[in-house]
């Protein structure tokens, strides 16, 4: 069995008469078929191949493959943006009168699917505490179908358990479906813990330089099946070009992790030392509440660190307003560092109740750390630290 790293490089469709060594992009609509009945055959899934790219494409094969490889899945589907494989990891398993349990930590247009989407077809959503596993175990229902969690959880990166969720939901016959999107397989691998599905947002660390959008789903063969039917119909597919971009850009998930990774963890022992800087969230530092558990599920802390300032709201806008090297924008994963104000941004569509309610304070700063120089996104923090006071 292959390692992860010779997975992502060596996962390929079969090369065409071309003998080309990078895999081509199949910019095609349709497939011809060789007679009338290998159509019939194909249509009938007594064979598989190649129909229509709403339903297959090599491109977005090979992207699933690799996917399916790292996540330790039977087998997976991708999808147009990271939301439509959130959407699809819900809506073809429910129906009206069914239930739903989600981490109230989840992000703003997650949140906004549970609350307003869903609702209209008479599914019902109840939120549990990503820090209160009781909570979870009391919202359960009769009628509960799939328990959905982000961990570590966007953006305050509060994680859970997974073990014990994954016991919990199908004690009650329900599927735990988990974005992974924030860790990654290279850094979680949630079905080897007991969970159903994974997602992914491919937008953020499987594109890794913020270029192209996409989702894709991990999971059970017949789960899959079901949300391939359902992106079929509902017309949510990925694009052969941003399936052939992500799939490219698996091939240096590890190495760049890697570097996100130890960047993030040197910044936030430099926050954490700081004046200016009340709090400092990170899995890997020893001060998290859940050190061990995430030492225990992650093989790193992740890309990311949030902050709060000293000076609230107003001195985290004069912050974000002086740095003059990291990105400001609604992405994260990129090679390039992002800072977010989650309260005015990615969560803003939640009232100042909800968000407390999930740990997002108004002054929480969020960093996505890049690729750079670990010294020079620390120096460009400094300099905009001390300008903001």
């Amino acid at each position: 069995m292959k390692r992860f790293e010779t997975n992502a490089i060596r996962t390929q469709v079969e090369r065409s008469q071309h003998r080309e060594h990078a895999v081509p992009l199949y910019l095609t609509s349709s497939y011809v078929f060789n007679d009338a009945e290998q159509a019939r055959a194909l249509f009938a899934e007594e064979e598989e191949g190649n129909i229509y790219s709403r339903f297959t494409n090599p491109n977005a094969a090979e992207f699933e493959e690799k996917v399916s490889l790292m996540e330790g899945a039977e087998s997976a589907f991708s999808t147009a943006t990271g939301m439509a494989a959130v959407f699809a990891s819900l809506a073809p398993f429910l129906k009206t009168g069914d239930h739903v349990v989600s981490s109230s930590s989840v992000f703003g247009n997650t949140h906004k699917v549970m609350t307003e989407v869903l609702p209209q077809w008479g599914i019902t959503c109840t939120y549990a505490d990503i820090r209160d596993y009781s909570s979870w175990e009391k919202a359960i229902t009769k009628n509960t179908r799939i328990l959905f969690i982000e961990t570590p959880s966007n953006p305050a990166l509060d994680i859970i358990d997974l073990k014990q969720l994954a016991d919990l939901a199908h004690a009650h016959q329900a599927l735990l479906v988990v974005d992974n999107c924030f860790a990654t397989p290279y850094l979680q691998q949630p079905i080897s813990l007991g969970a159903d599905m994974t997602l992914h947002s491919g937008t953020k660390y499987f594109d890794g330089q913020g270029r192209v959008m996409g989702g894709v789903i991990a999971g059970k063969k017949k789960d899959i099946k079901t949300i391939k039917n359902f992106i079929k119909r509902t017309g949510a597919s990925i694009s052969p070009f941003n399936a052939w971009v992500l799939s490219k850009s698996l091939e240096t998930l590890a190495v760049r992790m890697d570097r996100h990774c130890s960047n993030a963890l040197r910044l936030a022992e430099y926050l954490q030392d700081h004046q200016a800087i009340e709090s400092v969230t990170y899995p890997f530092l020893p001060s998290y509440p859940k050190y061990d558990l995430a030492k225990k599920q992650m093989k790193q802390g992740g890309g990311l660190v949030c902050f709060e300032i000293t000076g609230g709201v107003e001195r985290g806008r004069k912050f974000l307003d002086a740095l003059q090297m990291i990105s400001l924008t609604a992405n994260l994963g990129d090679t390039r560092s992002i800072a977010t104000h989650p309260a005015s941004t990615t969560h803003s569509k939640l009232t100042a109740q909800e968000r407390a309610k999930v740990y997002i304070p108004d002054g929480m700063i969020r960093i996505s750390a890049g690729l750079e120089h670990i010294e020079d996104i620390i120096e460009d923090i400094e300099q905009a630290l001390s300008r903001s006071k």
